[in-house]
């Protein structure tokens, strides 16, 4: 038996929900559930809206172990499937090995680079993002002691804290801002107790909002902060509605875009390096009914001429992922 057998009757156990076309697209949730509330959740939703507007139909898998996420890619590929896109870092390397292998299929990773000629790589500027929500954590906050709540603690994470950080200071110079990370393994994204956990200890610290870029860990982050009477700051989807008057913002990560431009572009789409920011309408914050009252109109006119600002490269948030360095936070 040869591997590609060997990988193919592995991947038998994976939940693949097929179309009726052989060249459906598809997608590939990363590790926390499709439902997480929050990154997987966001890509679903794009991939929704193009069903909806088209008719059409997709594949797609849900990741339960780090040992499918090649025996994913190569089922999907062998069954036709066209494009491909995944959600999640973790799938760089393995989509590096895995794409040479079929060059008739176009290929999408989200939050990771991969160089080669049918991928296109999408990363997102989520430090501006987060710099917007660190204002509004430090004018909302009445103890000037905020905190940050990450998943995985890898780079990309701490990308979201130093920016986070940045707007927080540049409101508040004296501000504290209190940063925990879940785990250093993918479990970190799906430990909703944990994140319940980390959030009171930040609350005994003096923290009264807190951000979480966790996935499915910051359900549990929200959730806490709700249950103490604190207000909370919800990420990639918008998580106001799950504690309406209690989360201040979400910081928005239009993943949801990136699968929907993927879907909508079709096999053979333009491929190469993609980078969504607030210039381009990539990240953002949440301002609806269930934050409105909470939002002051100092608050926004703040926000929204900072992000302006940002998106025409008058004011620059620094990028951890730059130099592996955060001035306004150590870790």
């Amino acid at each position: 038996m040869t591997l590609m057998q060997k990988l193919l009757g592995a991947a038998a156990g994976l939940a693949l929900t097929a179309g009726a076309a052989s060249a459906d697209p598809a997608l590939i949730f990363d590790l926390g559930g499709k439902f997480d509330k929050s990154f997987n959740e966001a890509a679903y939703n794009g991939a929704q809206r193009w069903v909806s507007e088209t008719g059409g139909s997709y594949r797609e898998i849900e990741m339960q172990s780090e040992a499918q996420r090649e025996q994913a890619l190569r089922r999907l590929a062998e069954s036709g499937s066209n494009p491909i896109v995944m959600t999640g870092f973790a799938f760089g390397d393995v989509l590096n090995v895995v794409a040479p292998d079929y060059p008739d299929t176009s290929f999408v990773i989200v939050d990771m680079v991969v160089d080669q000629p049918n991928v296109r790589s999408v990363v997102f500027n989520e430090h501006e993002g987060s710099y917007l929500v660190g204002m509004m954590a430090a004018m909302a906050s009445e103890s000037g002691t905020v905190g940050f709540i990450g998943g995985m603690d890898i780079p990309l994470i701490r990308k979201f804290a130093c920016g986070y950080a940045q707007g927080v200071k540049a409101v508040n110079g004296d501000a504290t801002v209190i940063a925990n990370m879940t785990g250093t393994t993918p479990a970190a994204w799906n430990d909703p107790v944990k994140g319940a956990e980390l959030t009171k200890a930040q609350i005994s610290q003096g923290a009264d909002v807190v951000y979480a870029a966790a996935g499915g860990t910051g359900v549990g982050v929200l959730q806490a902060a709700a249950d103490e009477d604190i207000l909370s700051i919800g990420v990639d989807s918008n998580q106001n509605y799950l504690h309406p008057g209690e989360v201040l913002t979400s910081m928005l990560k239009r993943v949801d875009n990136a699968v929907y431009e993927a879907f909508m572009d079709g096999p053979g789409l333009e491929t190469g390096f993609r980078v969504m920011g607030l210039s381009n309408g990539g990240v953002g914050y949440a301002l609806d009914e269930n934050n409105a009252a909470l939002v002051s109109d100092e608050m926004k006119a703040a926000v929204d001429a900072a992000a302006a600002e940002i998106a025409s490269g008058a004011l620059s948030v620094h990028d951890y992922m730059s130099d592996n360095s955060c001035p306004a936070l150590t870790f």
